[in-house]
């Protein structure tokens, strides 16, 4: 599980990452960034009643937050990261949402060099 530090939670946060940062999409996930100055990479993650019922948003809360406790080490710090799940994430399985993550966070350029490939 995320560490409470790790985590974004007020509307507030949310909405400074959406108005103010950047933006890169894929069909199962929209990933919005935006520098901190905490020096350390914090996630929110948001679903859309449009996903489904409370079991099937859950389920991509879940999964999308352990993507991001597992490759925790790879992110580079200092940044506000929030993860906007779509219907194409419906369904997938674990080792694909991992995969849906880190491609977007490689091509929002927030994983470390070493780690990039």
């Amino acid at each position: 599980m995320l560490p409470a530090a790790r985590r974004i939670r007020r509307s507030g946060e949310f909405r400074q990452v959406y108005r103010r940062g950047n933006r890169v999409g894929s069909r199962a996930l929209v990933l919005y960034w935006r520098p901190n100055r905490l020096g350390l990479t914090r996630f929110g993650f948001s679903v859309s009643k449009k996903m489904g019922r409370a079991v099937e948003r859950n389920r991509s809360k879940r999964l999308l937050r352990e993507a991001c406790h597992r490759h925790l080490g790879r992110f580079r710090p200092g940044f506000d990261v929030v993860f906007v799940a779509r219907e194409g994430l419906k369904g997938l399985s674990y080792p694909r949402v991992v995969e849906e993550v880190l491609s977007l966070s490689k091509r929002a350029k927030l994983l470390c060099d070493a780690e990039d490939g």
